[in-house]
């Protein structure tokens, strides 16, 4: 019998803050009747989550894995432990406002609008300020736009701005081409049809590439600000400054071009 809900998390040396996310999860579901399944697959099992989850969270799917296999594989392996009608996918560094039954409204508006295949709420920062968490589809430069301090040029902002959809006060339901992979509430059974995130991203754009394959098939992706999530981003590629310092020294911002150049070549946005 499928869950109601298959929550999907991976780890890599989180183990502090998958406790803290699921312990606001835990508070959210206080009193809900939704049959909600856990589980974590675990690329860096040697931090200690999988003891953390026996002890305070028995109930969860532990699925250690013998290397870091990234983040859309991963992903995969915990959709496939658990059968569920709605799969929410969403980062260790998540956290559920109190008294806001984010669980059971994220349910209920996919239940009103069956015609949706993924929704993502509204992303706020810790300190409250909102997180852009909805884009436009990547144009083929943006990603060096927004490494690079080319962004905050006065002739490219304009185009920067567009991707990040700052042309809304993101207040209103709409659709959007891509939610940020931080929080994706899926409709199984439209992802069965559309299939599970490409694997050949190891981590970065498997995001965009999900939302893109669900429009394709004709299921719209939506953001929703009235459910609210708080996420801390940590935009680990971004850590150095700099474009070309940040590519000699940051094995993330090498990972993130490497995403970019297959999903421009996937979609037919780079020719040779």
């Amino acid at each position: 019998m499928p869950h109601d809900i298959s929550i999907v998390i991976v780890n890599y040396l989180m183990k502090e803050d998958i406790e803290r996310c699921l312990h606001t999860l835990k508070e959210d579901l206080r009193g809900s009747t939704l049959d909600v399944k856990v589980v974590v697959v675990d690329n860096t099992p040697q931090d200690g989550c999988g003891l953390m989850l026996k002890k305070e969270y028995p109930s969860a799917v532990y699925l250690p894995q013998p290397s870091n296999l990234g983040f859309g594989r991963a992903i995969n392996i915990g959709i496939k432990a658990a059968a569920a009608r709605y799969f929410f996918v969403f980062n260790p560094d998540t956290r559920f406002l109190p008294d806001t039954h984010t669980m059971e409204n994220l349910h209920s508006f996919m239940e009103e609008h069956p015609k949706i295949g993924m929704i993502g709420p509204k992303l706020l920062n810790e300190d409250g300020t909102l997180q852009y968490s909805c884009y436009r589809f990547h144009q083929f430069w943006m990603p060096l736009l927004r490494r690079s301090s080319l962004g905050a040029h006065r002739r490219f902002r304009r185009a920067v701005d567009r991707f990040l959809m700052k042309d809304f006060d993101h207040a209103s339901m709409r659709p959007v081409d891509w939610i940020m992979g931080s929080a994706m509430f899926v409709r199984a059974s439209m992802m069965e049809e559309v299939g599970l995130m490409d694997e050949r991203y190891f981590m970065y754009f498997e995001d965009a590439d999900w939302c893109r394959r669900f429009w394709a098939a004709h299921f719209p992706v939506y953001y929703v600000p009235s459910i609210v999530i708080v996420h801390r981003h940590g935009r680990g590629s971004a850590k150095e400054s700099g474009l070309f310092r940040s590519i000699l020294k940051n094995k993330l911002t090498r990972t993130h071009i490497k995403s970019w150049l297959k999903y421009m070549w996937k979609w037919r946005m780079l020719k040779v």
